[in-house]
């Protein structure tokens, strides 16, 4: 296994906060009853009071939920994830993390050794449906909730609930007094309701991966020590004094699935105002060393470029409002904003920010499951924020991806890959659902490029974040954007490559003169791009189409007969006599066996 931790090159990213009134822009694109396609979605609105006491770390919390059922189906129950629980000896992240064979060393088995103190949890002291009490149970992180009185389709209900909350010592994401000495980092720190879709519900137990929630509005008034710092997902509207030393905060955040916040004695808070853009907010330690500080500095107008570079090659970022901000456990995205440890070097600190803000489009607008769908997530934001870095660093690549490349194939190849299709919690080893979602899902986009073209590729991205924004798409979701983009037949590339193991190898089986045949080796079906050398030196590029494709990508190479996977074999004659054959020279194809691409006549 240790080999295979080596080889895998895998990335351990994971990380995700500022103020003012205004609501979301370009609100003509949320539209949760008629959207994209005949797609519904549920709805909920929060309105949440929290007493936070940051002596002893616990909270108390009263919510009103407003729960509209968009579903063409009756529910008779819902239920709520209580994130914070997973935080206590015997939880089932703590055995998780004890069991697996590579656990993530953040969490290691320190769950296990957490004191009554330290732990975390929310406990529910009473919930009402339409102002009468219901039952509920909690078991482990979600808690059960058997209705009164079912919830029709088109109906909304409300839920009023009060609740106990303690925040455990920062461990994984969440949590209290992290190594950087950030006090609080609260993160999935509230009662949320699970998400039903077509597919059912999805009240996954937290063991260690991230998350999915329903799209709503989220009203929070925060009470905490006065001479804390505050940044939270939304828009501040106000700060009052409260009793004993204390001031509310109040926060609007329209629009989101999530909410999170972070807070300090000792944060510096930063604005950087972009032109024609949204106001970005940096909180962090001033504490910190001077080089630390000085990155920090160096750090506000750069993430504004990246802003830009983002919304201008996916789709444009719909909030006033960004924040980077100290805390954490390394880095992660929230909604409007991201959680990043601050003691790092610049290249370092620029990168997990370039990738913890294109999670922003894909998965806080893009609202895959990420439990269910990982590499949609992780590797399509792996292969927009490595495109964007490699346009801001001082060396560009002709292929950028080249590292996500090789963290496939080392996957392909090591005997231990799962499918992209395996729930993020069920993957056998920490390191292979890395490499599979943060490179063969970046893959899986990247390969998409050379299939249809990069054109059409960047066509295709634009438009589904056109249809699908603010919406929790899916798999097939982006893949039918593609077809309709291109008018090609796409289901073969979602099949194989994210629904099987199935690998892409392509060898020069011989060149006799100017007959030139390839075979197929692996069991993934791509076209072919083919650069011939001849004895007298010229050379020319050859595009041998799929036939399931049903289509070619625009080229300026010579066009020959398309080939059917079923065959094994290809040949055709060149009108020279040929010295070399090389397949894929752009190495954009995830070839997992490149030696036999080339072929030199001796």
């Amino acid at each position: 296994m240790k080999k295979l931790l080596l080889r895998l090159s895998v990335f351990a990213l994971t990380l995700s906060c500022g103020a003012t009134e205004n609501p979301v822009k370009n609100t003509s694109k949320v539209n949760v009853n008629t959207s994209t396609y005949g797609y519904w979605q549920q709805h909920v609105d929060y309105a949440m009071e929290i007493d936070m006491d940051v002596e002893t770390f616990q909270y108390q919390g009263k919510q009103k939920l407003v729960y509209t059922n968009n579903s063409p189906d009756v529910l008779n129950r819902v239920y709520y994830h209580l994130y914070f629980n997973a935080f206590q000896p015997g939880s089932e992240m703590d055995v998780r993390s004890r069991t697996i064979g590579d656990p993530d060393p953040r969490v290691g088995d320190r769950i296990s050794k957490l004191q009554p103190n330290e732990i975390g949890y929310i406990k529910v002291n009473s919930l009402k449906q339409n102002g009468k009490e219901i039952t509920h149970k909690t078991v482990g992180t979600v808690l059960e909730v058997k209705l009164s009185q079912s919830i029709q389709p088109g109906e909304s209900v409300t839920f009023d609930m009060d609740f106990d909350g303690q925040v455990p010592l920062q461990i994984r994401r969440s949590g209290r007094n992290s190594k950087e000495g950030v006090a609080l980092s609260m993160t999935q720190w509230y009662p949320k309701l699970a998400e039903y879709d077509d597919e059912g519900w999805h009240a996954d137990p937290y063991i260690g991966r991230e998350f999915h929630g329903v799209w709503g509005d989220f009203d929070v008034k925060l009470t905490i020590d006065k001479d804390y710092v505050v940044g939270g997902t939304g828009y501040i509207q106000s700060e009052t004094k409260a009793k004993k030393g204390k001031k509310t905060v109040h926060f609007k955040a329209p629009k989101v699935h999530d909410f999170t916040w972070a807070a300090d004695p000792d944060f510096i808070h930063d604005t950087f105002e972009m032109e024609n853009g949204p106001t970005l907010h940096f909180y962090y330690k001033k504490d910190l060393e001077p080089k630390y500080i000085e990155n920090w500095k160096k750090l506000q107008p750069d993430t504004a470029k990246l802003m830009t570079y983002f919304s201008e090659n996916v789709g444009e970022y719909p909030y006033d409002q960004y924040s980077v901000i100290q805390g954490g456990d390394g880095g992660m995205e929230y909604a409007m904003c991201t959680l990043i440890t601050g003691k790092r070097s610049y290249g370092s600190l620029f990168g997990v920010t370039a990738h913890e803000l294109a999670h922003t489009w894909f998965q806080f607008l893009l609202a895959t499951n990420e439990a269910k769908h990982e590499w949609m997530d992780e590797g399509f934001t792996s292969y927009i924020s490595t495109l964007a870095e490699n346009e801001f660093g001082s060396s560009k690549s002709d292929n950028p991806l080249s590292g996500s490349y090789r963290g496939y194939i080392g996957l392909a190849n090591s005997g231990y890959e799962q499918p992209l299709t395996t729930h993020a919690d069920r993957y056998k080893y920490n390191q292979v659902y890395g490499a599979a979602a943060y490179s063969k899902g970046a893959v899986f986009i990247a390969q998409l490029g050379y299939v249809i073209g990069e054109e059409n590729l960047k066509k295709t991205i634009k438009k589904y974040f056109e249809d699908f924004s603010f919406k929790h798409p899916k798999p097939m979701d982006f893949v039918r954007t593609a077809e309709r983009i291109t008018d090609f037949e796409l289901d073969w590339y979602l099949i194989d490559f994210a629904q099987t193991t199935n690998t892409v190898d392509y060898g020069v089986k011989s060149v006799e003169g100017n007959t030139i045949t390839l075979e197929r080796v692996g069991l993934m079906p791509m076209p072919i791009d083919l650069y011939v050398t001849y004895t007298d030196g010229t050379t020319e590029e050859f595009y041998i189409p799929l036939q399931m494709m049903r289509g070619e990508k625009p080229t300026s190479a010579t066009i020959i007969d398309d080939w059917a996977w079923a065959m094994p074999t290809y040949s055709f004659n060149t009108e020279k006599t040929v010295k070399s054959v090389e397949i894929d020279a752009s190495k954009l194809m995830a070839d997992v066996k490149r030696e036999n691409n080339i072929f030199t006549v001796e």
